[in-house]
């Protein structure tokens, strides 16, 4: 399967929405849905896609993650610095960059910062890189009120006075996303082919495993690959991207739903070279 190839160039389009949720909270807005101001489009960073599938592929398939939570990133490159006699460099060490790429998917597949503590094994730049999902249509942001029956303080026991709450969500939004595999840094961070297919079956079940109450309905709706006979690409990316639209079926001015959308794949007079997969 060519699309799983590590030494083709390769970009994708991902497809998802959210009915009743918050696709990707802003702290800086008091954890409102994420906006463009000037065209009230809905956005959701690079960074929570990447999240997702570090969850997910760390879930169900006990894959090694780099960036988590539970553990100091510096005490995760020590540990790999002693695994070649190595505690302690000022300059960039190749042997434990090395070490932390075979380690850690995340790191072969995203890259990641390996200079912040005694050890310095540089940085590694990633072969997969994914840009913010963009809403297609604007979005309208709810701040709801919500009050809950428990009390958290003895004081508030006895007055009786109820708990007030917020509840953020996205009556509806459908995002896409654009993303791109360099097949020359994927050669420099060890990326195989499993790795691949590890990162189109993440990608394909995104939300699956990342349900909540305040996620409301997330749902991966189209992922498609463009992969590359040449390794230097056959075709400019945008040009490829160009050929997926996505556009309001007759009569719907606001959509509420998958359902108003259609979408439609150029597939007549693909450039030579270039093999489109319809993931799902």
């Amino acid at each position: 399967m060519s699309y799983t190839d590590p030494a083709k160039r390769h970009e994708f389009v991902l497809l998802f929405d959210v009915k009743s949720g918050n696709p990707n909270g802003d702290p800086d807005a008091g954890n409102l849905p994420r906006i463009d101001p000037q065209t009230m489009h809905g956005l959701v960073t690079d960074v929570a896609l990447k999240r997702k599938v570090r969850d997910y592929l760390q879930l169900t398939r006990d894959m090694p993650i780099f960036i988590q939570s539970k553990t100091a990133l510096n005490s995760l490159i020590e540990e790999a610095g002693r695994a070649h006699g190595i505690q302690e460099a000022r300059t960039a060490n190749d042997d434990v960059r090395v070490e932390l790429c075979q380690r850690y998917y995340d790191i072969r597949m995203f890259g990641a910062v390996l200079s912040t503590g005694k050890l310095n094994a540089g940085q590694v730049r990633g072969p997969v890189q994914v840009t913010f999902a963009r809403s297609i249509d604007p979005i309208l942001p709810l701040d709801l009120s919500i009050t809950r029956q428990a009390r958290t303080t003895e004081e508030r026991m006895e007055t009786g006075s109820t708990e007030m709450g917020r509840k953020p969500i996205v009556p509806y939004g459908f995002y896409r996303a654009h993303g791109y595999f360099n097949p020359y840094l994927a050669e420099k961070t060890g990326v195989g082919e499993e790795d691949m297919k590890a990162l189109w079956e993440a990608l394909q079940n995104l939300f699956e495993f990342d349900r909540s109450a305040a996620r409301g309905e997330m749902n991966v709706r189209g992922l498609y690959a463009f992969t590359h006979d040449d390794k230097k690409g056959n075709a400019p990316a945008h040009a490829l991207f160009e050929r997926i639209q996505v556009k309001h079926k007759a009569g719907v001015d606001v959509p509420r739903g998958f359902e108003d959308y259609e979408v439609t794949v150029e597939e007549v007079g693909m450039p030579s070279g270039v093999t489109l997969t319809r993931l799902c």
